[in-house]
C-alpha cells in the first residue's frame, strides 16, 4: 500500500512538529492520527484550512503546554502507592497496568488518563519505579510508582529497605535459628 501524506496539527513524537507534511502508513493515519485529531489529510483544501487556522492552533497549543507545565511543577515528586497481593518472591498475582497507575495518580491529585501513562511493559513485581507521564506532547514528567503488599511495606520500600524474601535473607538470624531449639536437641 502507498503511504498517505498528512499535515500534523500538533507535535507527534518520532514523526514531526505542528504543520509538517509527513508520509505515513495508511493504517497509522486512519486508526490513530486522523481519529485523534492529530493530523489532516494533505489535500489542497485542508492545507488552505490549516494555514488559515494555524495562528489559532499555535495559540491553543501554547496555552495547553503552559497549563501542562504548571501541573507538572505542582505535582513534581508525586508518589503513587499501589497495594497488591504478591508471592514470597515478590512476583505479583496479576500485574499493574497504566490504568491502575492513572487511577492512583488521580487519587493523588494528578488528573490523568491511562493513555498518558507510558509503560514499556506491565509491572509484575513489587518495588519502586519511575514511570513517564505525558501531560502534553512537549511536556513529560516522571512519577514514582511504589508497588507493595501493605502500607507498612510501601513505607519501608520508600526508605530503601529490602522487603520480602530479600529482607528475610538479610535479617539477622535468631538464637533459635543459630543454636536450634530444645526440642531439636531432645530429638537428636
Amino acid at each position: 500500500m502507498a503511504a498517505i501524506e498528512v499535515i500534523l496539527l500538533q507535535r507527534v513524537p518520532k514523526l514531526g512538529q505542528m504543520g509538517d507534511r509527513v508520509r505515513v502508513k495508511p493504517g497509522y493515519a486512519r486508526n490513530f492520527l486522523l481519529p485523534q485529531k492529530k493530523a489532516l489529510r494533505a489535500t489542497k483544501d485542508n492545507a488552505a484550512r490549516f494555514e488559515h487556522e494555524r495562528v489559532v492552533l499555535e495559540a491553543q497549543n501554547l496555552k495547553r503546554r503552559e497549563e501542562a507545565e504548571r501541573v507538572a511543577e505542582r505535582v513534581h515528586g508525586l508518589t503513587v502507592t499501589l497495594i497488591r497481593q504478591a508471592g514470597d518472591s515478590g512476583s505479583l498475582y496479576g500485574s499493574v497496568s497504566s490504568r491502575d497507575i492513572a487511577e492512583g495518580a488521580t487519587s493523588g491529585g494528578l488528573q490523568i488518563d491511562r493513555n498518558q501513562v507510558e509503560l514499556d511493559h506491565p509491572i509484575k513485581t513489587l518495588g519502586v519505579r519511575q514511570v513517564r507521564v505525558v501531560l502534553h506532547p512537549e511536556v513529560t514528567m516522571h512519577i514514582t510508582v511504589n508497588v507493595a503488599r501493605s502500607v507498612e511495606e510501601s513505607e519501608k520500600q520508600l526508605r530503601g529497605e529490602a522487603v520480602g524474601r530479600a529482607a528475610a535473607e538479610d535479617a539477622e538470624p535468631t538464637a533459635a535459628e543459630l543454636f536450634g531449639t530444645d526440642e531439636e536437641a531432645d530429638a537428636a
